[in-house]
């Protein structure tokens, strides 16, 4: 069975937007540098040929791993599952560290889609593995490279 992808349509849009940008203008532009290159003469010694071409395998491997994430990709929007007080992938939670007090919100998402600072983390990571499937009210301890920590879940948001 094929490994599925989960993503949020917002997260499934960006790698669309990704390849077509790749394939409507970075893969034309090298194809257009590598012409440039060439037409310069000997090849052999080219480093605009070589580095045109490097960029050009680059590009063409991008292409393939996004077109593959893409083909095993499950979106999962949020706004069509019923809310509940539950942890579930594409929720926003509301945590509170248990011994500093520290207020932190973040939403579980995809892999390809994780930014911890706009408050995206990973449903895989220590904390998303330990927040999914627990209810408001719950404390939850994980392990982080700093150490253990606790937080208490305060509130779970289903928005899009």
């Amino acid at each position: 069975m094929t490994e599925r992808y989960p993503m949020t349509p917002t997260g499934h849009q960006k790698l669309q937007a990704e390849l077509k940008h790749i394939r409507e203008v970075m893969r034309p532009q090298v194809v257009r540098d590598i012409e440039e290159a060439r037409a310069h003469g000997d090849i052999s010694e080219n480093s605009e040929y070589e580095d045109a071409k490097e960029r050009q395998g680059q590009l063409e491997a991008r292409m393939g791993d996004l077109a593959a994430r893409l083909s095993r990709a499950e979106v999962v929007d949020i706004r069509t599952v019923p809310p509940s007080n539950n942890v579930v992938f594409g929720t926003t939670v509301d945590l509170e560290d248990v011994d500093t007090e520290e207020k932190i919100r973040y939403r579980l998402v995809g892999t390809e889609e994780v930014d911890v600072k706009a408050g995206l983390i990973s449903y895989s990571s220590p904390i998303g593995r330990a927040l999914i499937g627990k209810k408001v009210g719950m404390e939850v301890t994980f392990e982080t490279p700093r150490g253990t920590r606790t937080v208490v879940i305060n509130a779970v948001h289903y928005l899009g």
